[in-house]
């Protein structure tokens, strides 16, 4: 493999010459994107049932490191939500020790797919497989939202789908109105904002408005704080997971299916910006950023991360160019916990349910699963069993 395969497109950028011009461009999409994954680094977190402040922490550290090393000129990365059904069952079976481990051992074999270029080959898994994966995942993310999005007052919702329905079902005279306006509000406000102006996100206005109203008219709705207390306003310090041998081999298939998630939807993201910028990814030093990535992020309290598709494409659009938007992206997210973490504990959790909710449907790209219909009885085939295996067995089994 030539040296110039495994080589930062930093590096490069580097090599080739750094216009002002294009730092300032860099600059001004780093902090747009910044903005854009404050509020669903908070929500992925909440939804794959962990702290909110560990959603940050990854978007710091995972985001800082995959910009740094990354084998795309514009990656942005952090948490996404086709990690939430693997990591809330993690942590609900094994704690956060459990997903630490995986964590890192998800890391280790990315670091080595991309040194025995398993970045060509990761690339032939089969495109239905692949739907039926996100569309699973979408839709038990949706399912996952509806307590928090209804108001529901259920103690604990059940990581089993179909279990869900049936707590929600029992629950269903709890309903919160002020809950549901929020959560439909927030809906809405990411839909319509951008025919206003794509400067500022929508997920962020939803955010400041209805925390605003929650505050000012003393809601009875759930927030951060009522559910998980204070965000902290500072990065933990480096800390070892609790690791044993025992548990490096109960963690072994889930790292698997992390490693080969985190390859696949960074390998996607970085195809997807290279039809956007004209250039080509390397995907072999990708993964290895992904891989370093995920070893670092556990060992600052982080989960899983991966290229994020939507925050690429938006960094992308507003002009960002370089590794540069990246590494300012990190640390935008970086100053915002350290002046402004505080006050997140003040978002209502009905309003993160609206965000996920978006994310869901973005993710089922219900649009490719009705066009495969057509396509051969085989790969319909593939596609419903893989559908359904995530849905209603394991993502790991499927």
């Amino acid at each position: 493999m030539s040296t110039a395969k495994l080589t930062p497109k930093l590096i490069t950028v580097l090599q080739e010459g750094y216009s002002r011009e294009q730092f300032f461009r860099d600059l001004t999409s780093g902090l747009i994107v910044g903005i854009v994954a404050l509020p669903l680094a908070i929500a992925f977190a909440i939804a794959s049932g962990v702290k909110p402040e560990q959603g940050l922490y990854t978007a710091i550290i995972a985001g800082f490191l995959i910009s740094l090393l990354s084998g795309s000129r514009v990656q942005i990365g952090g948490p996404t939500g086709a990690f939430i059904v693997i990591v809330y069952g993690i942590v609900q079976q094994y704690g956060y020790d459990g997903l630490a481990t995986a964590t890192l051992i998800a890391g280790l074999m990315l670091v080595v797919m991309g040194l025995v270029r398993f970045g060509t080959i990761i690339k032939y898994i089969p495109y239905p497989v692949t739907v039926g994966f996100t569309g699973g995942i979408a839709l038990i993310i949706a399912a996952g939202q509806l307590r928090d999005f209804l108001g529901l007052q259920v103690a604990e919702v059940p990581a089993d789908f179909l279990e869900k329905w049936v707590v929600y079902a029992g629950h269903f005279d709890t309903l919160n109105p002020w809950a549901i306006s929020l959560g439909l509000a927030t809906v809405l406000l990411i839909i319509y904002w951008p025919r206003l102006t794509h400067r500022v996100p929508g997920s962020l206005i939803a955010i400041l408005l209805t925390t605003l109203i929650v505050q000012q008219f003393d809601l009875p709705v759930e927030t951060i704080a009522s559910r998980f207390g204070s965000v902290p306003a500072q990065l933990p310090l480096p800390r070892w997971p609790q690791i044993s041998w025992e548990l490096v081999q109960t963690m072994f298939s889930p790292a698997l299916s992390i490693a080969l998630l985190a390859g696949i939807e960074s390998l996607l993201s970085a195809v997807v910006a290279d039809g956007m910028t004209g250039r080509r990814h390397r995907s072999n030093m990708e993964l290895i950023a992904q891989g370093v990535a995920n070893i670092a992020s556990p060992i600052f309290g982080g989960i899983p991360a991966t290229g994020a598709i939507a925050r690429t494409a938006t960094n992308v659009k507003n002009g960002g160019r370089t590794p540069f938007a990246g590494i300012i992206h990190a640390l935008t997210l970086l100053l915002i916990m350290l002046f402004f973490g505080r006050w997140a504990a003040l978002i209502p959790m009905a309003t993160l349910a609206g965000i996920l909710l978006v994310v869901a449907y973005n993710m089922s790209e219900w649009h490719l699963f009705v066009r495969l219909f057509r396509s051969p009885k085989s790969d319909v085939a593939v596609l419903m069993v893989t559908f359904l295996l995530t849905v209603l067995i394991d993502l790991i089994v499927a």
